[in-house]
């Protein structure tokens, strides 16, 4: 895997050449995101929300629009936990509240 340290994006004259440059080096993305992440500097949005959408998909978990990742994301941020058991707790209690709902409503159906 390449180092976001060993490579520097250059300053492009046009979006042909930017394209160029991008196809020629198509670790570098990946490899500036992992680096983040490992300083504890990876923030959020668009691209962090696809990434972390594609992840959830590939782990079969659940697959969510890149705004509701991104929302997710802050809020769990805001409450100091991880997005990830954010959502757990959130679709739990989403879940708890349905079902009593609908257990409370085919109770009083004649």
């Amino acid at each position: 895997m390449m180092s976001t340290q060993d490579l520097k994006v250059p300053k492009f004259a046009s979006e042909s050449e930017e394209a160029e440059w991008w196809d020629a080096n198509p670790d570098f993305a990946l490899a500036a995101l992992e680096r983040a992440q490992a300083e504890g500097s990876l923030g959020s949005g668009s691209v962090v929300a696809r990434r972390a959408a594609k992840v959830a998909v590939n782990n079969g978990v659940l697959n969510l629009d890149a705004d509701d990742f991104t929302l997710a994301s802050e809020l769990a941020k805001r409450k100091g936990i991880e997005r990830e058991a954010y959502l757990r707790d959130l679709v739990h209690a989403a879940l708890v509240k349905e079902a009593e709902a609908l257990n409370q409503t085919s109770a009083t159906r004649p």
